[in-house]
């Protein structure tokens, strides 16, 4: 960390959970999200586009090994969350870790990190209106209607979703996360019955010679299933969201931890367990990018309407994706423009207290995504993908830098250290600091879309810094927050 970070952590505005609202971007927000919406909201996170369409293509590269990996970054990836929860217990908001960095890190930290996580989730919502067409497009009712007008219908349903209220937000995330859950232990029951049963699926019969008749956990070695490590990032990317919607609910101390801890064992049954299952139900071979790999299971046993359903269920959680992101960017890009550091006009509020400047602004970026899907429609999502991971992986070391100087200051007695924990911290943070960067750095190995990510990395930097430089004085004066209170 810089000398100029912890300085400036250290001389911030300490704040205490009794200060309403400790960060301006915080005012005028409702209380609608119940208990049910926040433990709903912490599945979703957990279950979505990177894994119904994501692990088709890494399995078929990476072979059963994948599951590894998934497990890997899911234990760092709980890491992070459990790290965000902590800081959410001590002072809840809707700026999140935006809000946080503000505190602890200043706001140069504070400019970074919303966005970084803007890029995450504009380039995610590319993915997962793409997603939504690759989708759309299993049904040949479909296939004659181009991707890109899929992918613009689908961005002007949740969009409109969106802008109406946050309780309206909170149900369909709930409906949308209730059918991802149901869809998924609906889909293990049958693998379990395929595989007790020895019933034939793709032509052959399940079980362990499934994985040892072709290569073994890592049939093409260890190193694609470390390249693929970037991708299965991604597919946690929205665990973090917790921690937004904690501004928006009324016990905020009582239910983040509680669907925080509840995280760790979803990830071992819906991400382990169900990639463990792919691979005994048929070779990595079997599978391919351009189809969940539910849906090449379900259709291979003889029951097409069984890939249908499953098929919709995938389109569900990339709806649900798609929400998230202009949800969370939405309270994010509100509580940068209250500081002086996001655009004015995506500070405003509606009357049913949604910000949807920030909202709209995410949904003109996705925009640019349905160009892309009119452009190069059969590389649209990887690209968006390795571009969001940039994004996902400065907002999870944010995140953990900032645990690093609330734990110090709550040590030292300035500020209360909330009973929930991050377990082994500061060791915690900076392995998880260096995972992160080391699959950052794996990009590299991937010539045809990684690399090129890489070479974004100057490119972001710079707009960074002129950015900021056209903010700062801005930011200098108290932002937007100021004015509004002469």
């Amino acid at each position: 960390m810089s000398k100029e970070a912890v300085t400036a952590a250290q001389e911030a505005p300490r704040t205490v959970a009794s200060d309403v609202p400790a960060d301006a971007g915080d005012a005028g927000y409702s209380k609608d999200l119940k208990a049910r919406h926040i433990n709903m909201i912490a599945i979703g996170g957990a279950i979505g586009t990177g894994l119904f369409l994501g692990a088709g293509g890494r399995l078929n590269s990476a072979g059963p090994g994948l599951a590894l990996a998934y497990l890997v970054c899911g234990i760092f990836a709980f890491f992070v969350v459990r790290a965000l929860g902590a800081m959410v217990v001590y002072r809840p908001s809707s700026g999140s870790f935006v809000s946080y960095a503000r505190e602890f890190l200043g706001e140069k930290g504070a400019y970074v990190a919303g966005w970084a996580y803007f890029l995450n989730w504009s380039t995610t919502g590319i993915a997962d209106i793409t997603a939504i067409a690759m989708y759309t497009h299993y049904w040949s009712f479909f296939t004659d209607i181009p991707q890109w007008v899929l992918a613009l219908i689908a961005l002007a349903i949740v969009l409109a979703i969106n802008l109406i209220s946050v309780k309206i937000f909170g149900e369909m995330e709930f409906w949308f996360s209730i059918i991802k859950v149901a869809a998924l232990v609906i889909f293990m029951l049958i693998g379990i019955f395929l595989l007790v049963t020895q019933h034939e699926v793709g032509g052959g019969t399940p079980g362990l010679h499934v994985i040892t008749d072709n290569g073994g956990l890592f049939p093409s070695g260890m190193m694609p299933v470390v390249i693929v490590m970037t991708g299965v990032v991604f597919a946690y990317a929205s665990l973090e969201l917790v921690g937004v919607a904690a501004g928006e609910t009324a016990e905020p101390q009582k239910i983040v931890p509680r669907a925080v801890n509840s995280i760790m064992w979803r990830v071992g049954v819906f991400y382990v367990g169900s990639v463990v299952l792919l691979a005994l139900l048929m070779p990595g071979s079997a599978y391919s990018g351009d189809e969940s790999p539910f849906v090449t299971v379900l259709s291979s046993i003889g029951v097409p309407a069984a890939g249908d359903v499953m098929n919709l269920v995938v389109l569900t959680a990339a709806m649900s994706s798609l929400n998230s992101g202009l949800y969370s960017t939405g309270r994010i890009l509100r509580s940068m423009a209250m500081a002086g550091s996001g655009p004015a006009f995506t500070a405003k509020m509606s009357k049913n207290k949604v910000p949807y400047g920030g909202i709209l602004l995410t949904s003109a970026v996705c925009v640019l995504g349905v160009g892309l899907n009119f452009l190069m429609p059969e590389k649209a999502f990887e690209i968006v993908l390795n571009v969001a991971a940039l994004g996902i992986i400065t907002t999870w070391v944010t995140i953990m830098l900032c645990h690093m100087v609330f734990r110090r200051r709550a040590e030292a007695g300035l500020i209360p250290l909330p009973k929930f924990k991050l377990p082994g911290s500061p060791v915690t943070e900076i392995v998880t600091i260096v995972f992160l960067l080391t699959v950052l750095g794996l990009m590299w190995k991937d010539a045809e879309i990684g690399r090129p990510t890489l070479y974004l990395i100057p490119v972001i930097a710079l707009a960074l810094v002129v950015g900021w430089y056209k903010v700062r004085g801005k930011v200098a004066a108290g932002g937007l927050a100021a004015e509004q209170s002469k």
